[in-house]
């Protein structure tokens, strides 16, 4: 058993001011946000203020898709923060080695700060959980510690923070980067968003970075913003043209310009706050928590139980795990106030192998198959395959399986990757609401240009980036205008505005006699609808049995 890291805070709604990074060998590959208690408190942060404040040559290019919480993690935990033993600013600030130039680009970054004082508090009550973990783990590599205020940058703390440029997590990793420095991404647990598995891959990337560029860490870190091809792309054409190669003097992205100086500027601030007449919030310089291993798959809620908290509560603490438990491969951790450890592991040990999840007998219709009971179930096929000793895919109807199911209704886990995609796609907003089914050869290009919106835009509201892979059966909310040219698209088969519809997708299973039109008019939709979302033809006949995917409006009388 590890301890681990850090008191918790109190996570204030900001969206601040960071930048995405997108990090790939050549381009970036790295970077989703924070959580409350209450189901009603999870928000989608809008552009604030504070944001508009920022300086016109930076990128915001993070979303922040839940709102802070506000609980404690130990009771005693601001007692004596103040003091310099017990306060961890003071143990970073003495190892900081990095000269901070009073140049233009630096000075206009911590000018801007010094403007927001309210900001650097808030993201310092993000950072309060993490901190210590991130300190202690550069410290044991060797590595500055000017590397602890990466996140602000970066996510603002946030472990939920994503970009659209598919970056996600505290440290802002896009998939490929994210694989590459070993943090696995599955259906159950993204290693982004995981503190653990997050902070060790930013420490080898940016170790990786360091030796690629000779020990010079401010390309290290334009690199680690933009990408150590196009960094060594600029120097080398510097080289060319007889120009320096210090980060100063190349030719880079906006975003990478500001991006190094920002980093330098909340250095300086954090080195010399009585010459800048702030206080930073106290932070206490010790872990609490750890990180308990519990061997095999356990359901989120019954862990919750176990620890004394609440679900969000548990969920905030491991953000890595995307549904409504830890993941059947691993990893088997949990993070969890150190306080709760002993009663946590107590109650783990009574639960037999067959507690730590809930069960369900089904039994087989004509028609199932593994794909179509695994979504039915929020679970995956190759778990059913697992519990039920199946091989292939073949099941026979009458025959009955033990499904691993969720312990509490899906909507009780309000951190999990699909509650806070239904929370983004039922915020109302301005104009007709569509829902499109993803079929086969669908492309955001496509589905942006069939209802005249942008392709971004349809990801903003779907909660994912433009370049993630649509998948099929998949649901899209989409927000048209209601102008002439959008009205007749806006309205189903029976005239009913779609804005004032309330849309479900359901499975009919086809019977004798039925037929594209009749099914049509019974659900009021259309036969081209019915073939767009089950990629079939209406000059082929329909087979008793069958199963289509069809999105009706519940408030018709059908």
């Amino acid at each position: 058993m590890k301890h681990i890291l850090f008191p918790f805070l109190p996570f204030l709604p900001l969206v601040v001011l960071l930048i995405g990074c997108q990090n790939s060998p050549a381009s970036n590959d790295k970077q989703e946000t924070t959580l409350s208690i209450e189901e009603s408190e999870i928000e989608t942060a809008e552009p604030l203020e504070i944001n508009q404040a920022l300086l016109a040559d930076e990128s915001i290019d993070v979303i922040h898709p839940v709102a802070d919480g506000d609980f404690s993690l130990n009771d005693t935990l601001k007692e004596g923060a103040d003091d310099d033993d017990n306060n961890i600013w003071p143990r970073i600030r003495t190892q900081f080695i990095f000269d901070i130039p009073e140049q233009p680009r630096v000075i206009s970054q911590r000018n801007w700060f010094l403007k927001h004082p309210s900001y650097l508090t808030r993201v310092a009550k993000r950072a309060e959980p993490f901190l210590y973990y991130i300190v202690e783990e550069l410290e044991k590599n060797n590595m500055p510690l000017e590397l602890t205020l990466l996140p602000v940058v970066e996510s603002a703390f946030d472990p939920f923070a994503y970009s659209h440029g598919r970056a996600s997590g505290m440290w802002q990793f896009v998939p490929g980067t994210g694989e590459r420095f070993g943090m696995k991404q599955n259906w159950w647990y993204d290693g982004r968003r995981d503190v653990v598995a997050s902070t060790q891959g930013a420490i080898a990337y940016l170790k990786y970075l360091n030796n690629f560029f000779d020990g010079d860490w401010m390309l290290a870190l334009a690199a680690y913003n933009s990408g150590e091809g196009r960094v060594r792309n600029a120097v080398r054409k510097n080289q060319r043209l007889g120009k320096p190669t210090d980060f100063w003097s190349l030719d880079l992205p906006k975003e990478t310009r500001a991006y190094v100086p920002k980093l330098l500027a909340l250095v300086d601030l954090i080195k010399r706050p009585e010459y800048f007449n702030i206080s930073l919030y106290p932070i206490e310089n010790e872990a609490v928590l750890t990180e308990v291993d519990i061997e095999s798959q356990l359901d989120l809620a019954k862990a919750a139980t176990l620890s004394g908290l609440t679900l969000a509560e548990l969920q905030r603490l491991n953000p890595g795990y995307n549904r409504w438990a830890t993941a059947p491969q691993g990893p088997h951790r949990l993070l969890l106030p150190s306080h709760t450890v002993e009663q946590f592991e107590q109650g783990l040990s009574e639960l037999s192998p067959n507690d730590r999840l809930a069960w369900e007998r089904y039994k087989i219709k004509s028609g199932d198959n593994l794909g179509f009971i695994a979504n039915k179930f929020n679970t995956r096929v190759d778990l059913i395959q697992k519990v039920n000793n199946i091989k292939g895919n073949q099941i026979r109807a009458g025959k009955y399986l033990l499904i691993p199911v969720a312990a509490k209704s899906l909507d009780s886990y309000i951190f999990s990757q699909g509650q806070r995609i239904a929370k983004k796609q039922s915020k109302p907003r301005n104009g007709l609401k569509t829902i499109h089914i993803v079929v086969s050869g669908d492309n955001l290009w496509d589905i942006g240009r069939k209802y005249k919106v942008s392709g971004n835009s349809i990801a903003k509201w779907n909660g994912f980036a433009p370049r993630d892979t649509l998948k099929l059966g998949q649901t899209l909310v989409i927000w048209q205008q209601a102008s002439t040219d959008t009205t007749a698209s806006s309205y189903n088969k029976s005239g009913n505005n779609v804005e004032n519809s309330i849309m479900r997708n359901i499975t009919y299973k086809v019977r004798s006699g039925d037929s594209f039109a009749r099914i049509a008019d019974k659900f009021n939709v259309r036969i081209s609808d019915i073939e767009r979302w089950n990629n079939l033809d209406r000059k082929k006949y329909l087979q008793p049995g069958q199963r289509l995917k069809l999105s009706v409006d519940v408030t018709n009388n059908i």
